[in-house]
């Protein structure tokens, strides 16, 4: 069982051996890098390619560890008998299986992505621990030990936006997925649009990539919204030529909206087309 990437994705060598030595050493892989290089994305295809089922838990700021393992609902027993309901009396019937718990009671190994773990509170890693490492938990209620069936294969993403502490990080492998470079970059687009006149992808990379390097952008366009970009230049027919006469000195790419996202990088921009070099 090894990862090679997909139809739809490519994955470089780094990443495919990163993914396989995770489900080799049966270890969390942690997945950073810029948004849109693809890290949600890679665990749907892992599950695509190895033919498994995928479990996300998409993590928010308010999100507990605890909802990750289960929850009781105190609150609807307590309605329940008072209506006197049927199996009231079974607590079981008010527990709520988390992501984790789903993942462990598969009877199969699944894919569990944890999407975006740096949202939530700094303790929020640290309160997984045991849980990640032995691969079980104590449910109180219930006074029972939940281990899992099959050992789950684990991608853990996140955006920087706060430090993992380092009790997490031993447990876990960790890759970095770099901004492709253009030869890279050219490999995406033929997947994507395997039709695509070959000027034209030259043409659109060396805008693209001229956007990423002007000194002072706050939002780098990614891969995502290159994507995205190539659709609308397609849809509107948009000529080899007129992509390769535009000079970021002087001109407004075509529905640059796509891959600039905020007013400060046209700004800059705007700054650039009154004569100030950035780059």
């Amino acid at each position: 069982m090894a990862f090679k990437g997909t139809d739809t994705y490519v994955a470089t060598q780094e990443l495919q051996i990163a993914v396989n030595a995770a489900i080799h050493l049966q270890k969390p892989l942690i997945v950073k890098g810029e948004p849109g290089t693809g890290k949600t994305l890679l665990a749907h295809e892992i599950a695509q390619a190895l033919d498994k089922k995928i479990i996300t838990w998409h993590i928010k700021s308010t999100t507990t560890a605890q909802q990750g393992l289960y929850e009781y609902d105190a609150v609807s027993r307590l309605r329940d008998s008072q209506l006197g309901a049927e199996g009231v009396e079974d607590i079981a019937n008010y527990i709520k299986k988390g992501k984790l718990w789903e993942a462990f009671d598969a009877g199969e190994s699944v894919v569990l992505l944890i999407d975006e773990i740096d949202k939530a509170d700094i303790e929020f890693p640290n309160d997984l621990l045991l849980e990640l490492d032995k691969m079980e938990f104590y449910c109180y209620e219930l006074q029972q030990t939940i281990k899992a069936i099959s050992r789950p294969i684990i991608l853990i993403t996140s955006n920087n936006e706060k430090e993992l502490p380092d009790a997490f990080l031993r447990r876990c492998l960790f890759h970095y997925i770099r901004f492709p470079d253009q030869e890279t970059m050219q490999q995406i687009i033929d997947v994507h649009f395997p039709d695509i006149e070959q000027e034209l992808v030259s043409n659109a990379m060396k805008v693209f990539y001229g956007l990423r390097e002007i000194r002072g952008v706050k939002k780098k366009p990614s891969t995502s919204e290159l994507l995205d970009w190539l659709k609308l230049i397609l849809l509107e027919r948009i000529q080899a030529d007129t992509l390769d006469e535009i000079d970021l000195n002087r001109d407004i790419p075509p529905h640059l909206g796509a891959l600039m996202k905020n007013e400060q990088d046209l700004d800059l921009l705007e700054a650039l087309r009154k004569g100030k070099k950035f780059y």
